[in-house]
């Protein structure tokens, strides 16, 4: 009796350190997971142009203002993000429920500029494109204003008699990439 005692004791406590190695494990895996999903790469210049949208890696759907990216992604950042730009924001509402056929209609009246849309996880995991210095829970339609303030601050006042509500906004494209 005494020896399977022994062997009891002795199978409990190697299945007590296999468990132990295992939430270690999954710890170190987490600990991994969340560096990299802490880790942004800034790429490039936006593609403000809507007759010619950046397709370098084709992640961008019509609503998007696209940018160039250096490189695809490969599970190994969390966020790319464009360079910084200014938009002129002309209209905000509830997340979700400002129309694309809105966002087309002002489109027509900034031909050579991209008139955007935030619909930030509206459909799930294909509208993962946001902008800093937003409101993430909130929707906008806004038309790229520019690369540097001079340039934006010009734009807004030869739009500020047709849209007196508008606001210019510094921001960032962001792409919030799916690690899982």
């Amino acid at each position: 009796m005494r020896r399977a005692g022994a062997l009891e004791l002795i199978l409990l406590v190697a299945l007590a350190g296999a468990a132990q190695a295992q939430r270690d494990e999954a710890a170190e895996d987490e600990a991994a997971q969340q560096k990299i999903a802490k880790r942004v790469v800034t790429h490039g210049e936006v593609c403000p142009d809507p007759k010619s949208p950046c397709l370098d890696m084709g992640r961008f759907q019509d609503n998007e203002l696209s940018f160039r990216l250096k490189s695809r992604f490969n599970f190994d950042r969390g966020q790319d993000r464009s360079a910084p730009f200014y938009a002129l924001i002309l209209k905000s509402g509830e997340l979700c429920r400002i129309p694309e056929e809105e966002r087309v209609a002002l489109q027509a009246q900034f031909p050579t500029r991209k008139v955007f849309l935030h619909r930030f996880f509206c459909l799930d995991f294909t509208d993962k494109v946001t902008y800093t210095n937003v409101n993430r829970k909130a929707g906008f339609v806004a038309v790229y204003a520019g690369r540097t303030e001079a340039e934006a601050k010009q734009f807004l006042s030869e739009t500020k008699s047709r849209f007196p509500d508008a606001n210019l906004r510094r921001m960032q494209v962001v792409i919030v990439n799916q690690l899982e």
